[in-house]
């Protein structure tokens, strides 16, 4: 009996491992643990530059990548490691530190890695966007499992990180794989009657792995403490209301007034080493960059067809009407493009839910018809920044990212940061940058000074002037708030006046105010993503800013 017991066994197992698992029996929640808290918190390193044994390493408590290379120049180094991860970079004038970007999935992240007395450049990949995770907390949440079929979502206990965008899920026998387009992570797991053994990957090398066992309690995420104040300013009531929840998921809270920060609060654990996803409100980093390639004469005019910019392959779409697309209806919102993000009961073709999905965002933002003529009506759309970015890229003759690193994030002396790409693997100028809330707080200070920071005249006066205009109303907004050059225009009733607010703006609640006429710039960070409070920045600025600094 025990010998036939064996038997039947042994062609449970075989069957296992043949036929596979049914994903049905794997549908719900998941946990493990995170190795450590660092895991993700890879080391760069650079050893041998310029010379026939130079090699590039990425490690964290264990040795993940090892790419021998070479380079053709002096200054530009680029080491292409797979088919989604490479390095770019500059090396410094004096030879001291190299600035460049590693692009993993749809991210390139800002790496600075600095000389070593062995000679070696040294930096830090903070892959996760968090310099340590605050939970080990792992989840993984199996969805729609049958037969082979499933969807399969990592959540981490440490919500900081703005999650994964996962697709491609494989199912071989007792093996499942997917994988993060957005943070280029790769998962592999192997299938057990009561566990799955997890492996992530950075493209074929192991990163960590856990055992995850099916979840009995509800998950734990986030919920971790708040700093404390750093400026003079006392803000007790707004704290009070953050903390209890009734102005939720604000995560900082900075202002500047007269050139000094005077508040500085973070909250949920954010502190000021976090790159915050800025979502649209980078958009007004895209004008930036822009207003730099027009004082560098890179390109005549903002009258200029955006069709003078284009490949030949979309010249096609250039008629009597669309030819008249400018640089400057694209700042303004005002291309006349079907490109409307929101706020009309139709789907526009060319808004960013249509085209993100295709595999050629320029072809089908262009094949949209148009439904006014350029810049007479100004409608939100994340298409037409886009095309700022796809003119820009044709006209810098180094790759785009250095072109805004050198020129920009330098001079304000940012470095922390991340550029969302797009299919291309171009920077993506419809949003998505991750910057810090105090980095934030120096571009708002540079167009606060007419383009000049730190006694650097980075961006040109008249550029900032012309930015900062009233153009035209944005109609599908319910405000129906007047824009710049990507930069929207509220105003604030306080005290029987009104204060002009120029504004860096992205969903969830992304928020740099320029206020010249109290010389003040305001930073708020959230992440209202899913319950109708994105515009919360405004609140807090009129109910408890203004009123306590006017005092």
């Amino acid at each position: 009996m025990r010998f036939q017991n064996s038997i039947t066994f042994f062609f449970t197992l075989l069957t296992f491992s043949l036929l596979g698992q049914n994903m049905a029996d794997y549908t719900g929640n998941w946990e493990g643990k995170i190795e450590n808290s660092k895991i993700f918190n890879f080391t760069i390193a650079i050893e041998n530059l310029q010379s026939e044994n130079a090699v590039f390493k990425i490690s964290n408590n264990r040795d993940i990548i090892h790419k021998p290379f070479q380079i053709d120049t002096k200054q530009l180094i680029k080491i292409p490691i797979s088919e989604n991860l490479s390095f770019i970079g500059d090396l410094s004038e004096n030879g001291k530190e190299i600035n460049g970007f590693i692009k993993s999935g749809l991210l390139l992240y800002h790496i600075k890695l600095t000389k070593s007395k062995t000679n070696s450049f040294i930096g830090t990949w903070n892959m996760l966007m968090v310099d340590e995770l605050k939970s080990l907390n792992f989840y993984l949440s199996v969805e729609n499992g049958s037969g082979n079929e499933y969807q399969a979502y990592p959540i981490l206990g440490d919500d900081r990180f703005t999650g994964t965008w996962c697709a491609n899920f494989q199912n071989k026998n007792d093996s499942i794989s997917f994988s993060d387009f957005k943070t280029g992570l790769k998962f592999k797991g192997k299938l057990f009657s009561q566990k799955i053994q997890l492996g992530i990957y950075l493209e074929d090398s192991l990163v960590m792995r856990t055992d995850l066992k099916k979840s009995k309690t509800d998950w734990e995420i986030g919920g971790f403490a708040t700093n404390k104040n750093n400026g003079n300013l006392q803000l007790t009531e707004m704290e009070s209301h953050i903390l209890k929840d009734s102005l939720p998921n604000t995560h900082s809270v900075l202002i500047s007034k007269n050139g000094k920060i005077i508040y500085e609060n973070y909250f949920d654990g954010y502190n000021s080493q976090i790159p915050h996803d800025m979502r649209s409100a980078s958009k007004s980093i895209s004008s930036a960059v822009v207003g730099i390639a027009k004082d560098k004469s890179l390109f005549n005019n903002v009258e200029q067809s955006i069709f003078d910019f284009l490949p030949k392959e979309y010249q096609i779409y250039k008629d009597s009407l669309k030819r008249k697309i400018d640089i400057k209806s694209l700042l303004t919102m005002s291309s006349g493009l079907d490109a409307v993000d929101f706020g009309i009961e139709r789907k526009s073709l060319a808004s960013e839910d249509n085209y993100q999905p295709t595999q050629n965002w320029t072809k089908t933002i262009l094949h949209a018809p148009m439904i006014n003529e350029p810049n007479t009506h100004a409608n939100y759309g994340s298409a037409n920044p886009y095309l700022l970015g796809v003119a820009m890229d044709s006209i810098i003759s180094e790759p785009l990212e250095l072109f805004m690193d050198k020129n920009l994030f330098q001079k304000l002396g940012v470095s922390n940061y991340i550029i969302q790409t797009d299919m291309a693997g171009r920077p993506y100028f419809g949003g998505g940058m991750y910057l810090t809330p105090r980095d934030m707080m120096k571009f708002g200070k540079l167009y606060l000074n007419k383009g000049k920071l730190n006694g650097k005249q980075i961006l040109s006066e008249n550029w900032v002037e012309n930015t900062f205009k009233n153009y035209r109303v944005l109609e599908n907004t319910v405000d129906k708030n007047g824009y710049g050059y990507l930069w929207w225009h509220y105003k604030y009733d306080f005290n029987g006046t009104s204060i002009n607010s120029n504004e860096a703006r992205g969903a969830g609640g992304q928020y740099i105010f320029v206020l010249p006429k109290l010389e003040m710039v305001v930073v708020i960070t959230s992440g209202n993503y899913r319950n109708g409070k994105t515009q919360q920045p405004e609140l807090i600025l009129e109910k408890y800013l203004l009123p306590n600094i006017e005092k």
